[in-house]
This record gives C-alpha cells, sequence and structure tokens, in this order.
C-alpha cells in the first residue's frame, strides 16, 4: 500500500499528557493471554498466544496512546522458511540433522511496540587522567602511572534510541534482532495491520525513557573516557542534562515461528525487516566434547613446546 505523504511525527516530552488515544481497533478486537498477560490487537476471533500457547480471551481495550510510525512487514513466510534453513545450517555446534530443518511448524506475523527517544545531552564529569611512565632497566622495567584531576564536559544527541515496549518478549531477544530500518518507517495506519497480530504496550513511555537514558549512558561514559584522555581513565562521577526530548511508539514486525527437532518445539524471532533470525537451537554434545579434548591437546602441547624452547 502507498503510504501518506507525511513524515512520521516525534513528539515533545512536555505532550506527554496530551497524546491522542485510541479505545480500540477499528474492525478489530483485543485478545489477552490469561498465562502470560500478552495482549494482542487483531482482526482474529480467537486464537493462542505465540509465546506460551494458552488459548486467548476477549478483552476490553484500555486507552493506549497511538503509534506514530510502522515499519512494514518486508519478509514473506517463504523467506522466512528459506532463512530459517540458512541459519540452522549455520549453527556451531548443532547436530548435523538440524541442518535438514527448513520450515517453520508454526509462524505468526507480529507488529511488536517500541519507542524511540531523542534528546540533546550535556554531561560535566569529574575524574582522573593516568599518564604510563616507565621505571627500570632490563628485565627489571616496570610500568607505573601518574594520576591527575580533570573534569570537564562533553555533548552528544542521541537520535532514535531504542526500547521495546512489549515487556512479554524478552528484551535481549529483540535486541539481538537489531538493527532495524527506522528511517524506512511509514506514518501509522491501521491498513498495515491486516492480516498481522499487533502487540499492545504494557511499557509506558516513562519507563522506557528510564531505560533510553541507561542506554545512553553507556555511550556518555565512553565520550567522557575519549575526553579525559591520557593512558588510562578513571571516572568518578557524571551528571547529565537532558535537552530537546521527543519521542514516539513505533511497531516493528516480528515473525514468531517454531521448528521441530527431536520431538522438542525449539521458538524462533525473525526480523520481518531484515530477515535476521534469534533463537533456541540444540547443541550436539559430541561436537562440544570432541572441540573441548581438541582444545586440552593445543593447550599441552603448547606447553610443551614451550619448555622445550626455553631449555
Amino acid at each position: 500500500m502507498t503510504p501518506v505523504n507525511r513524515e512520521v511525527r516525534e513528539h515533545a516530552w512536555e505532550e506527554l499528557a496530551t497524546l491522542p488515544v485510541r479505545p480500540r481497533a477499528a474492525g478489530g478486537q483485543i485478545l489477552r493471554c490469561p498465562g502470560c498477560g500478552a495482549s494482542n490487537e487483531t482482526d482474529d476471533l480467537s486464537g493462542r498466544c505465540q509465546f506460551c500457547a494458552t488459548p486467548m480471551v476477549a478483552s476490553a481495550a484500555a486507552d493506549r496512546i497511538v503509534p506514530e510510525g510502522v515499519v512494514p512487514f518486508r519478509v514473506d513466510k517463504q523467506d522466512v522458511h528459506d532463512n530459517l534453513g540458512k541459519w540452522a545450517r549455520s549453527r556451531w555446534f548443532a547436530p548435523n540433522s538440524l541442518k535438514k530443518v527448513n520450515t517453520a511448524e508454526t509462524l505468526q506475523g507480529t507488529y511488536v511496540p517500541h519507542w524511540t527517544y531523542d534528546a540533546a545531552t550535556a554531561s560535566s564529569y569529574s575524574g582522573e587522567r593516568g599518564e604510563e611512565y616507565t621505571v627500570g632497566i632490563g628485565d627489571n622495567k616496570e610500568t607505573k602511572v601518574r594520576w591527575y584531576s580533570v573534569q570537564g564536559t562533553v555533548h552528544r544527541f542521541f537520535d532514535d534510541v531504542l526500547v521495546p515496549g512489549a515487556g512479554q518478549v524478552p528484551a535481549n531477544r529483540l535486541e539481538a534482532l537489531e538493527p532495524w530500518s527506522l528511517k524506512q518507517a511509514v506514518p501509522y495506519q491501521e491498513a498495515y495491520l491486516a492480516g498481522f497480530r499487533s502487540l499492545r504496550y504494557d511499557v509506558e513511555p516513562e519507563a522506557g525513557f528510564q531505560r533510553a537514558q541507561e542506554k545512553m549512558a553507556e555511550v556518555i561514559k565512553k565520550d567522557v573516557e575519549k575526553d579525559i584522555g591520557g593512558d588510562r581513565q578513571r571516572v568518578h562521577a557524571v551528571n547529565t542534562n537532558y535537552g530537546a526530548v521527543t519521542y514516539k511508539l513505533l511497531l516493528l514486525p516480528v515473525w514468531f515461528a517454531s521448528y521441530v527437532y527431536n520431538g522438542k518445539q525449539w521458538d524462533v524471532m525473525v526480523n520481518a525487516d531484515t530477515g535476521e533470525i534469534t533463537g533456541d537451537r540444540p547443541y550436539s554434545p559430541w561436537k562440544i566434547a570432541f572441540a573441548v579434548t581438541l582444545l586440552v591437546v593445543l593447550v599441552t602441547l603448547a606447553v610443551v613446546l614451550s619448555r622445550h624452547h626455553h631449555h
């Protein structure tokens, strides 16, 4: 479908209390899982939860913030089967028979809500810069460090810091599916949801911003260490001010799939934008045992050769 001619809008943080809400999807309904609590917006009248397979029940929809944008499904069902086969063949220490897996037993296309945050940050810091110097001669050389107190300020603009909005989906699995083509997002229209489920967010925007600040802090710490310079750095305190904060709710496309191997179901997730796969897989105990044995042999050989060389 052709998107309407407008950009995906960012909301100023101050607008949070006035954002539009939608009581429920037009023509759709909310199905809630009594097992794990996941809520789906779907055209289906019934169904099983894509996380725990519990039969879902109809639920009254609470008011929610309207998504601003959608990254549409670009990977179709056939692509999922093809990618699953390639993924199975490329797993280290996997049983050889896993390479024959090339079809998904279950497959459910779902839009997963994510928050994105922009912010202009100014971070004042205090710490120490370490400069190394050498004392002694020959085999008695020793590296020492002189420490100098430092302070300063670093600036960075963060664009589209991504935070999952659905607590039922493991955050580490969603992060393993990154990156997403966020700049390819199109303005939200309910027509994009036809034929797919859409999880409703349960991470509020305020809690999402706290997580975004944690992700920003990791980058800011590296900026501070670079600004301190020297050979070593100690960071004692960082105080960050956040300006021009904006955010939006995006729906990102994920195929939730499973395959059966050796009588057991294994769950995987597929980025329906790029085809990236993450998920559960079996390991071959024989291959692992062989690799460990080989490593022990190589280490032992290296030690023997080292001793022989010194003698």
